[in-house]
């Protein structure tokens, strides 16, 4: 499916499909500074464009992380610029197409989920079409309509913890003990987080992403503060989420077999599941925030960078409060479900 085109004074750009049907290199005399020339013929595969056959130069610098060179038979994302006065365009090739690919892993992950999980597997899928459905349909335009970040967030994490919890489990008294478990976790993990980053002054402006904001056509004024907790808020969610459920599930199990366990008894028996969980569930969330890291931990560890520089720098403090603060709701959530299920069930 073609990109809608793009118009500018001149000229209007679009981002189309292409495939390589040949290409010739060249040697450039070191003088160039370029390391190779290749000279790709395309046939462009989508939009306004498509069958057309059209020939450019791709240059690469011998700069492994900026250039992309194609052989024959690759399929490429190619930038278009159209002169609508004289009906000219130039091609120049901007990507690989990766979509393919990711859409049969997607796919593979579809099958893998039906094949185990069954029913609930088809419940899981339709739970995950509806958190992706709110997230880009609900969540993103309203931040880019210049909505309160948090409120948004919170309220958007609220359904769907309601929406997943009463699809995959149904209308059960664990499932409600879960929905209010998991809701007090993310906003536990929020509060932390704003109180602690408020405290040691995070700008939100830490990643190249945030400052490109300030430059988007909308013109939308955002709270980058905001929107970073908007953030630790959806990442810690799931894991939140797979806690509350975990230990209302397992009181519910223990409730069933024995009708006659006191309170006590069954809060012990979600404690103990809560106390596995949390070892495995802790570290999926730091290694999760760490694994995002990698590249500039490595930096920092190959110049010998004293601790006390890393910790104050505002990415790293940042990363540092977003996994703490999703860490500590994610802990706190074992005993709050616990109680609230324990609760639920009357004894």
């Amino acid at each position: 499916m073609a990109e809608v085109p793009e118009v500018d004074e001149d000229y209007i750009t679009h981002s189309e499909k292409a495939r390589v049907l040949s290409v010739v290199e060249r040697t450039p005399a070191p003088e160039e500074q370029i390391t190779l020339e290749q000279t790709v013929q395309l046939e462009i595969l989508t939009g306004k464009f498509k069958g057309q056959i059209t020939e450019t130069i791709n240059v690469l610098s011998g700069n492994s992380i900026y250039e992309l060179p194609v052989s024959e038979g690759d399929k490429v994302m190619v930038h278009i610029e159209e002169y609508p006065d004289s009906g000219d365009y130039v091609v120049y090739v901007s990507d690989y197409v990766r979509d393919t690919y990711i859409y049969w892993l997607g796919g593979f992950f579809l099958l893998c989920v039906l094949a185990i999980g069954g029913m609930q597997g088809l419940k899981t899928i339709v739970t995950l079409g509806i958190t992706m459905t709110l997230v880009y349909k609900v969540l993103l335009p309203a931040l880019l309509a210049g909505y309160s970040p948090i409120l948004i967030t919170v309220g958007i994490a609220i359904v769907i913890n309601i929406v997943t919890y009463l699809v995959i489990s149904g209308f059960q008294r664990k499932s409600y003990a879960a929905i209010i478990g998991a809701s007090l976790g993310v906003i536990i993990a929020g509060v932390l987080a704003y109180t602690v980053g408020s405290m040691v002054r995070l700008t939100g402006l830490s990643g190249e992403e945030a400052g490109m904001l300030l430059y988007i056509p909308q013109g939308t004024v955002f709270n980058f503060k905001e929107l970073m907790f908007s953030g630790i808020l959806l990442g810690a969610l799931g894991a939140v989420m797979d806690v509350a459920m975990s230990i209302s599930s397992a009181i519910d199990e223990v409730h069933r077999a024995n009708p006659l366990l006191k309170s006590k008894a069954l809060f012990a028996a979600g404690m103990t599941v809560g106390k596995d969980i949390m070892g495995t569930m802790s570290n999926t969330l730091i290694l999760a925030y760490t694994g995002s890291s990698i590249p500039l931990l490595l930096i920092f560890m190959a110049y010998d960078t004293p601790l006390a520089r890393i910790i104050n720098l505002d990415l790293i403090a940042t990363e540092i409060v977003r996994s703490l603060a999703g860490t500590i709701g994610l802990v706190l959530t074992i005993p709050i479900t616990a109680v609230i299920a324990v609760g639920m069930k009357g004894k």
